[in-house]
């Protein structure tokens, strides 16, 4: 949790919320990724919410959503000592 608006939510929980499918030709490909994603990612899961809620995204949520899946399939090597880390 970042800011005092958040609320803890369990994953199960908020993966139930964000279930419905994208309908929007324009977001359809984009949040078509594996389950997997979602759940390793809060950060995903408020982007989809968003679509959700709003109807629409703004540009830097549509970058940062993209750059966001391009790190969770394409995970930087670890450095010796490093620890995977857990949410």
């Amino acid at each position: 949790m970042y800011s005092a608006r958040q609320f803890p939510i369990c994953v199960e929980c908020h993966m139930k919320r964000i279930s419905d499918p994208v309908t929007d030709k324009k977001y359809k490909e984009m949040f078509d990724i594996p389950r997997e994603f979602y759940e390793k990612s809060m950060f995903l899961r408020n982007i989809k919410e968003s679509l959700q809620r709003f109807g629409s995204l703004t540009e830097n949520q549509v970058t940062a959503f993209k750059k966001a899946v391009e790190d969770l399939k394409h995970p930087k090597p670890k450095k010796e000592g490093e620890e995977e880390k857990e949410e």
